[in-house]
């Protein structure tokens, strides 16, 4: 008669350890994978837009979410434009409102951020020191919010429209996606909605009254405006002659 043996304590100890650990490696190599998956995706996209014009964006994908919820129509007025049938002015008016820095940072104002937290830490208007890339890379390839999460992608994005599309480019795809106006999005929709003419046409003062409600595009309107605004159009007006001869 046979004697069977069972496996000791140490054994299966053995056996569940080295199993754990299986289990372990097998995540590690999915979020491997995972991760690299993202990057390759992400590089694909930004190298993708660089030579195909944007044709939707996730904050207009919110919006439309948005006015279904409120009972309203889901208006997206897009209407995609080269950097050459934009007016310089209206390059000027946002570079002088947004990013006055823009033709010589690599992505990054440091200085505009720390004006900006000495700001927001005197408790006055609150302002986020974002750049016109920055801006960029959040309305492209990501969603609203001021988490850590998002800035992190942000800044990522950043660098690599940077490298890989340059200012010209950036420019370009900036003035042809950010919101200017409730379900207005680009320059050449905003020229039609708010002056009734195209975006090459616009004036220095219709293009400072576009750049000026840009903070806030919905609450904000560039024609029939606020003292506020009209304000604003004033100083925008006065530093885009500071600007100079756009060269990307």
């Amino acid at each position: 008669m046979g004697i069977k043996v069972r496996p000791t304590n140490n054994t299966n100890k053995r056996r569940t350890t080295k199993s754990s650990s299986s289990f372990m490696g097998s995540i590690r190599k999915f979020i491997l994978k995972f991760f690299l998956f993202c990057i390759a995706l992400s590089l694909f996209f930004v190298v993708l837009f660089k030579f195909v014009p944007v044709p939707f964006t996730p904050l207009m994908a919110i919006r439309a979410i948005e006015h279904k919820k409120a009972g309203k129509e889901a208006v997206c007025s897009h209407d995609w434009e080269p950097l050459e049938n934009i007016s310089v002015n209206l390059q000027k008016a946002v570079i002088a409102s947004e990013d006055g820095n823009f033709l010589n940072h690599n992505g990054f104002d440091f200085i505009a951020l720390q004006k900006a937290y000495k700001n927001n830490s005197r408790g006055k208007n609150i302002k986020g020191g974002s750049t016109i890339s920055q801006q960029t890379a959040k309305n492209v390839f990501l969603w609203q919010g001021r988490s850590y999460l998002r800035k992190g992608l942000e800044a990522y994005f950043t660098v690599l429209i940077e490298l890989i599309w340059g200012k010209e480019r950036i420019m370009e795809v900036y003035l042809n996606s950010i919101e200017m106006g409730d379900g207005v999005y680009g320059a050449q929709a905003a020229a039609e909605h708010w002056y009734r003419k195209d975006a090459s046409n616009l004036t220095p003062i219709q293009a400072a009254g576009i750049a000026a409600i840009l903070p806030n595009p919905r609450r904000f309107t560039a024609t029939s405006s606020s003292s506020y605004i009209n304000r604003r159009k004033t100083k925008i007006v006065r530093l885009m002659r500071t600007v100079g001869k756009i060269k990307y």
